[in-house]
């Protein structure tokens, strides 16, 4: 009797010792299984074409191609792509909010514990909910290019799919969403590619940073309280 299929991971990092500790964490659960490594992100992409993961932890700083030009090569040249993770030192850096523009689910620093880097392995490529939604959150509105005038699509939104987004930016996955907004999860499912459609977007992480760029989705005065 076999297992669950394993989460294939490729390990892009210009660092050998981040690489070799990433990759002692994620080969100790039995559900992970490192597939590549790459120490560029000429590498990063040419391996990630090879292996065909399911995730990519992805350093921004690399040399001869950053990891923002890898992730936008990756995306664009893999269908269906992996689902890419930013490994950053800092998390307010603005290679990492270009990150996310460019396609990237997520992020996670370098000094993160097992548990959380583990977690979001799993949680990126197994789940619809935004990984770290505050920090994506914290992120985006230091850095959010906010527009003159809020783009068309915003106006093209129905209300139901205004509420979708807002739950979408809290984090919570089409599962519990369908409670709050007491619906069937199909129809959340709908609302949810009605959203990516209608603001030209990949995931719901991109979703989230064009809502704040343009003006949607900004922090509220209230503690936490989203707008």
């Amino acid at each position: 009797m076999t297992g669950p299929v394993p989460i294939r991971v490729v390990l892009a990092d210009d660092e050998r010792m981040v690489r070799t500790a990433l990759r002692a964490i994620l080969s100790a659960e039995p559900d992970l299984e490192v597939v590549g490594e790459a120490s560029t992100g000429a590498e990063a992409v040419a391996v990630v074409r090879e292996q065909r993961p399911d995730v990519v932890l992805m350093d921004v700083r690399m040399p001869e191609t950053d990891g923002i030009r890898a992730t936008e090569q990756i995306l664009a040249g893999l269908d269906p792509p992996p689902r890419i993770v930013v490994v950053t030192t800092f998390e307010n850096d603005s290679y990492v909010y270009d990150a996310l523009r460019a396609g990237a689910a997520g992020f996670l620093l370098k000094r993160a514990e097992a548990d959380a880097l583990v977690g979001a392995v799993r949680l990126v490529a197994r789940s619809d909910t935004l990984l770290f939604p505050a920090a994506v959150r914290t992120l985006a509105t230091e850095h959010a290019r906010t527009r003159p005038a809020p783009p068309a699509w915003v106006a093209r939104l129905t209300g139901r799919e205004s509420e979708v987004l807002r739950h979408m930016a809290g984090g919570l996955t089409n599962a519990e969403i369908a409670r709050r907004m007491e619906v069937g999860a199909a129809t959340v499912k709908t609302h949810v590619a009605s959203v990516l459609a209608k603001t030209g977007t990949r995931d719901r992480t991109q979703a989230v940073i064009a809502a704040y760029e343009a003006g949607f989705l900004r922090e509220g005065r209230a503690a936490g309280r989203l707008l």
